[in-house]
């Protein structure tokens, strides 16, 4: 038997009344998130979910996320973690997509409305029988109001469970990621998987007992959910969780939490050099911060020098997709560290450059990068094709294109995908497209992402209008934003009369990345 959520009763059985995550002024114990989990697993089992059976969950940075991921590990079932900026379509594709059984969503903000969109998507979901709205039901005549809570879920469930036997290769978690065809694929990974890449990021990380992480990055992405949130838990640290990016409000908890363990995309380490006053004790945040990673996108070299300048600590770069868990590589303070470089293969990981053909490149030479190793998802959700184009006898096409140098440490240049890296967020442009196109004033569009200080890549959409149509960029962009997570639509649109193509009627983006 192995179950992904050992690390969460390990960590209460050795630390069980230790600070285990803390949201502003609300700090939980490591038994009181296992005890919550439990209650959750027994609900649902009560309701009838079983081993293997997909459930869904959309959660801000906060305490309940942690509690209902492990919750549902307990229960032997599969996690589907959503993004809580999806559209009512995108969560219905994905709750269709994984055949989730049930759904808790954050009843969100009257800026951020996840309940009432995480509703009516789940109400053209085939599948997914339950729906729970994690806080408590708005008093209006909202259509949420008519769901049940997490807290009647766990009304009466006994804080003590006996968790359901999984073994190391059953998948614990489907996590979404776009590919070029426009539609997003689920990449299964195992409890094997999972733990493993935990354990190796504890290890990168030296996290132990007295460690405190501030968990800003989104946990149901793959970065912040193995890397930080259970790499801590491993390690029996302490979690401070912020649910946005807000430079001064990090500043404010590196200080007040004495942080030592922060992870962020190049955008967030941008912010922080960006922000200028002198509120902080910038001195002390220096002192106890004793480790920084950089991960989603590439950190410009300068950001890197700069920020270890101001304070003092060395950011560690590394590679990762969804589908390897997600750590492939990283800048190992064992091995050595180059500013630029992906670093070079975690343990257990085996990584090699090849050409078109999948031979072997020559030193030095670029080569599409494949690896192979406990990392590798078990294959995308009921995805044959994909994961026949995908894998090959073990090994994974990352799609991206690197080079090795002599020492060993890697170094990416390239893309052969069309994927835009956005604020450490894919973006694929197929996606953007197809909703763009269905506007009756749109006759074609082509999307790229162009270089951008603070984002690293912004999204660009080159966009004919069908003869005698009037509308503007701002409307387009509209329209855009209604059917796309926030993250997705292009703030940049050039209205063109007509875009390069082969002899064969495709659009050649080289192209338009020339102009």
């Amino acid at each position: 038997m192995l179950n992904l959520s050992v690390i969460l009763e390990a960590s209460a059985f050795k630390y069980g009344h230790k600070p285990a995550f803390t949201f502003g002024d609300t700090t939980l114990s490591y038994a009181q998130v296992n005890g919550a989990a439990n209650q959750i697993a027994n609900g649902l089992k009560n309701i009838g979910i079983e081993k293997g059976d997909k459930v869904a969950l959309s959660c801000l940075n906060l305490p309940y996320f942690p509690m209902i991921y492990f919750g549902i590990l307990k229960a032997g079932a599969t996690v589907v973690p959503l993004s809580v900026l999806l559209k009512e379509d995108e969560i219905t594709y994905h709750l269709n997509d994984s055949d989730a059984k049930a759904y808790f969503c954050f009843s969100g903000t009257p800026d951020l409305p996840m309940g009432e969109m995480g509703y009516a998507g789940f109400q053209r979901a085939k599948e997914c029988a339950h729906m729970f709205i994690i806080t408590a039901l708005p008093t209006d005549d909202s259509p949420i109001s008519a769901l049940k809570t997490l807290g009647m879920l766990m009304s009466g469930q006994s804080p003590k469970l006996e968790t359901t036997r999984t073994s190391a290769e059953d998948t614990a978690l489907i996590i979404y990621t776009s590919g070029t065809t426009g539609k997003p694929k689920g990449a299964e990974l195992s409890h094997a998987n999972l733990l493993l890449n935990a354990g190796i990021a504890r290890d990168l990380f030296s996290i132990n007992k007295d460690d405190k992480a501030l968990i800003v990055l989104p946990l149901f992405h793959i970065f912040a959910m193995s890397c930080l949130m259970n790499a801590v838990a491993y390690g029996g640290g302490h979690s401070i969780l912020l649910p946005r990016f807000d430079a001064e409000t990090v500043f404010g908890l590196l200080e007040k939490h004495e942080i030592t363990v922060f992870a962020g995309v190049p955008t967030m380490y941008w912010g922080l050099l960006n922000y200028k006053e002198e509120k902080f004790n910038y001195k002390k945040i220096s002192e106890n911060l004793r480790v920084a990673a950089s991960g989603g996108a590439a950190l410009p070299v300068q950001v890197l020098k700069d920020f270890e300048e101001r304070f003092g600590v060395n950011i560690l770069e590394g590679y990762g997709m969804s589908e390897g868990s997600p750590i492939v590589t990283f800048n190992q303070a064992d091995i050595g560290t180059k500013p630029g470089s992906i670093g070079t293969p975690v343990w257990g990981v085996e990584v090699k450059l090849v050409d078109d053909e999948g031979k072997d490149v020559a030193q030095g030479e670029k080569g599409e990068l494949w690896y192979r190793g406990h990392n590798v998802m078990k294959g995308y959700y009921n995805k044959p094709e994909a994961n026949a184009k995908t894998l090959t006898d073990g090994w994974l096409h990352s799609g991206d294109v690197a080079i090795m140098d002599n020492d060993g440490f890697y170094f990416i240049v390239d893309r052969t995908k069309d994927m835009i890296i956005r604020g450490g967020l894919n973006v694929y442009p197929r996606e953007v497209e197809e909703v763009m196109i269905q506007h009756n004033q749109i006759s074609l569009v082509a999307v790229i992402g162009v270089p951008h200080e603070q984002m690293g890549e912004e999204i660009k959409a080159f966009v004919v209008r069908e003869a005698g149509a009037t509308i503007t960029e701002n409307e387009l962009k509209e329209f855009t934003k209604n059917k796309l997570a926030a993250y997705k639509y292009p703030r940049i649109i050039e209205f063109v009369d007509s875009l390069p193509m082969s002899a064969t009627g495709k659009i050649l983006k080289k192209e338009l990345r020339k102009l």
